[in-house]
């Protein structure tokens, strides 16, 4: 009942990841990514423990196959387990477990991984990745966000998405986003109606943490 995607955009080294699901809060459980190294989807009878293990990993220097294959053969219950990984250079991973329910599919793309479960159809991964190969010239944050909506518009989950989340991380500690819709009728197209109005502010914010000096006030002070 989730799907989602990692992606990378090969011009601005940014790598980042969105999710949709039936589920409450599921950006806080399934996506995970780091600066300079990777991002990560731990999904289906979801462990939020494997996608920081696998950020570990990929900052010591492992591929996102070499990582994904040492946590499916470390994981005791890999086969209730759905995962996706992507690393610095954009190569890609995935895994379902026997376990993993219903309808679901797996699809890897030109610096993207898309996995999903228990929706309508398993061509909701393939859509997904055709629409982030589209538009390599856009901004990450939105073609990661265009493919959860791709994802809707081939089958979606069996039952309504509830939540749906965003996050890309850029060269700092922190996020350059990280975007999250709870218990809402439409989460989709809520999560891009919100990076439509942060994505104007989100190099002010980076701005405002390492270069104080620099930045300028937010918008509700200036005169």
């Amino acid at each position: 009942m989730t799907f989602s995607l990692v992606g990378r955009c090969a011009r601005t080294g940014m790598l980042g990841a969105s999710v949709t699901t039936s589920s409450l809060a599921g950006g806080s459980r399934c996506q995970h990514a780091r600066a300079g190294v990777g991002a990560a989807l731990t999904q289906h009878r979801t462990d939020p423990r494997l996608g920081p293990l696998a950020l570990d990993l990929l900052a010591r220097g492992f591929t996102a196959g070499e990582a994904l294959k040492a946590i499916v053969a470390a994981t005791p219950h890999r086969d209730w387990r759905q995962l996706a990984v992507i690393d610095v250079a954009g190569r890609t991973a995935v895994y379902s477990g026997a376990h993993v329910r219903g309808e679901r599919g797996e699809a890897e793309g030109r610096d993207c991984a898309a996995i999903a479960n228990i929706v309508r159809s398993e061509a909701v991964p393939r859509a997904m990745v055709e629409s982030f190969e589209r538009t390599p010239d856009l901004p990450l944050a939105l073609r990661l966000v265009e493919a959860l909506a791709a994802g809707e518009a081939a089958g979606g989950e069996k039952v309504p998405v509830t939540s749906a989340a965003l996050i890309v991380v850029e060269r700092e500690s922190f996020p350059y986003v990280d975007l999250r819709v709870d218990d809402h009728l439409k989460p989709i197209t809520e999560l891009s109606r919100l990076w439509s109005i942060y994505q104007t502010e989100a190099d002010a914010y980076v701005t405002r943490a390492v270069d104080p000096e620099q930045a300028s006030p937010p918008p509700s002070m200036a005169r």
